[in-house]
């Protein structure tokens, strides 16, 4: 029976103004969602790449220095074995290869096979004693730049040589007198076990390390191709300092334009560098991740805002599309009730000025019917028409006096006092105003009262109006194909006593099932613009309310559709606190 205008305020959002002002609504809303979110999620991401990068630092800091000292301890160990061996027995005894080969066995028993060789080696560089796998034995090493360095200390511990055995290898020496001359005792590391224990230095899948000497040269085995006379080995060999204590940690970009990371720290005096060097992606791989992670969310969430903000800016435009929709109609509807009070005063007074004329008419056919009565006009041969005619005369005179009564009653009647009223009287009189409307639709309205209603206590204009709505409400569903309207009425018990009910159906196209919900919803209408204002039934369901009653709809597309009145027959109080209870139904 109505027409919904979201269609037309989809239209209306279509436009110009309504695009501009989403466009402008959904910006605003994204910049003071986003812009917030991308700020604090950049300094957050900024305070953590910086803590980071210093917590990486002193873990690798802390890693080089810890395997620092475990080298150092390794050298130092190994050199306090073989002074402790060459303190407690003298160079007559260690000279005896026996006892030499005794000692050696003990050493590599307690300290496993750090211990390859043990040699004793007189003032003149001549090994006068060997023990160990090679045939070493009266070696001459006066010329060898180990000796040299040894026979000029207390405990030495060489680089890493080739020498005769043509091995990687050092050694680790004492030195000591007798008889006045000086000799050395001289044991060989392992290399492998060293080189492993260096080795093990790693974190990640690129670290590793490595030891260099003053010269740049490889005391262990690197894990990568890698040229120690360039940057940056060369810049920490030329360190002046040589700090025991300090560790140095640097980036570089190689040749392959990947950034690395150097960590260096010389031990054994400062004769040796041991660097450690890994890829710094490899390094920073857990930020990495964790900035994929937070750009992933940052991206979720800005997805989101952008889509929460498309819809609240489209609810937003579409809210006020609507409101000014509605304005738009309450305008036409405050011109249409100025337009409609004006007809009410013209149509009381049209009445009135009819009412009169008619009056006249009546009362003039009766005295010509009075007239014909005479002996003059008995024997007129059309006595008989004049007579159908005047009472035809009389008839539609009477018909045209009720019609502009009903009319003026109808016009006047604005008093919404609560008085009692008979219900079927009441309907009876708005169907008599409707059946020329009726008559003109092809609709025809049937009545179906139960006699001995009893009277009720309500507003007899507002019950007029509510039965009028509902009236023509059908009318404009049917006017187009004709139909039925049937009203009927009947008293029922109801759940706080006895209830009239008063049924409003029809044969016409129907309700959708949709819109059922929204047909008692102020301003709600599917009729065209100019035709509804979307407030008959929402008026007619307040009315019907304040009595404390209910109405109910039950509609089937193409069947008809059915309005059922429900009113208590208590008054007062009682049907007030009914009221208070009862809920919309739809059916």
């Amino acid at each position: 029976m109505e027409k919904n205008p979201d269609k037309d305020q989809v239209g209306q959002t279509s436009n110009g103004y309504y695009h501009s002002l989403r466009r402008n609504v959904l910006l605003t809303i994204i910049m003071v969602s986003v812009t917030p979110m991308f700020l604090v999620s950049a300094l957050i991401l900024y305070q953590f790449n910086v803590s980071y990068q210093e917590k990486v630092e002193t873990h690798l800091k802390t890693l080089v220095k810890k395997h620092k000292q475990n080298i150092n301890s390794f050298l130092r160990e190994k050199s306090n074995d073989i002074r402790s061996l060459a303190k407690t027995f003298s160079f007559e005894k260690l000279r005896d290869e026996t006892f030499l080969r005794d000692s050696l066995d003990i050493l590599q028993q307690v300290y496993g096979p750090a211990f390859v060789d043990l040699g004793v080696i007189n003032g003149r560089g001549v090994q006068v004693a060997y023990a160990g796998p090679f045939k070493l034995g009266e070696a001459v090493y006066s010329s060898a730049d180990w000796f040299k360095k040894a026979i000029k200390r207390r405990v030495y511990v060489s680089d890493v040589f080739l020498g005769l055995r043509g091995l990687p290898h050092f050694i680790v020496t004492v030195k000591d007198n007798w008889n006045g001359d000086p000799w050395i005792l001289r044991a060989t590391i392992d290399f492998v076990a060293f080189n492993e224990l260096v080795k093990n230095i790693r974190i990640g899948e690129t670290g590793f390390a490595f030891i260099l000497n003053k010269q740049g040269k490889f005391q262990t085995k690197p894990l990568r191709d890698i040229i120690p006379t360039k940057e940056p080995y060369a810049g920490f060999l030329k360190d002046e300092t040589k700090i025991e204590d300090k560790i140095t940690v640097i980036e570089r970009t190689d040749d392959s334009g990947k950034k690395d990371i150097y960590v260096a720290a010389f031990l054994k005096g400062g004769d040796w560098l041991l660097v450690y060097q890994q890829r710094a992606s490899d390094a920073f791989a857990d930020f990495r991740n964790a900035f994929k992670v937070t750009l992933v969310i940052i991206l979720l969430g800005s997805l989101g805002i952008v889509s929460m903000a498309y819809v609240l800016s489209k609810r937003m435009v579409n809210r006020i599309a609507r409101i000014d929709y509605e304005k738009k109609v309450m305008n036409n509807q405050i011109v249409e009730t100025g337009k409609l009070a004006s007809v009410g005063e013209l149509a009381a007074g049209i009445a009135h000025e009819i009412n009169n004329p008619v009056a006249i008419m009546v009362e003039e056919a009766g005295w010509i019917e009075d007239l014909l009565e005479e002996e003059d006009f008995k024997e007129g041969k059309n006595l008989d028409e004049f007579k159908r005619a005047l009472r035809q005369i009389n008839t539609q005179g009477k018909r045209c006096k009720e019609i502009t009564h009903k009319l003026l009653s109808f016009a006047r009647k604005t008093d919404s006092r609560v008085q009692d009223v008979q219900i079927n009287e009441l309907v009876q009189e708005v169907v008599g105003l409707s059946e020329q409307r009726a008559k003109y639709s092809n609709v025809t309205i049937n009545t179906h009262f139960q006699h001995n209603l009893p009277l009720i206590s309500v507003s007899e204009s507002e019950m007029q109006q509510v039965f009028l709505n509902l009236i023509n409400n059908s009318l404009d569903a049917m006017e187009k194909a004709g139909g039925n309207i049937d009203i009927s009425t009947r008293t029922e018990q109801g759940s706080y006593g006895r209830d009239i009910i008063i049924d409003v159906a029809d044969d016409g196209p129907g309700i959708p099932e949709a819109n059922l919900g929204r047909i008692f919803d102020p301003f709600f209408t599917t009729k065209s613009v100019g035709k509804g204002t979307g407030l008959g039934l929402s008026i007619c369901y307040g009315i019907i309310n304040k009595l404390g009653g209910d109405i109910e709809v039950s509609s089937v597309i193409d069947e008809g559709t059915r309005f059922s009145i429900r009113i208590p027959l208590e008054s007062g109080a009682g049907g007030t606190e009914k009221a208070k209870k009862n809920r919309k139904k739809v059916g």
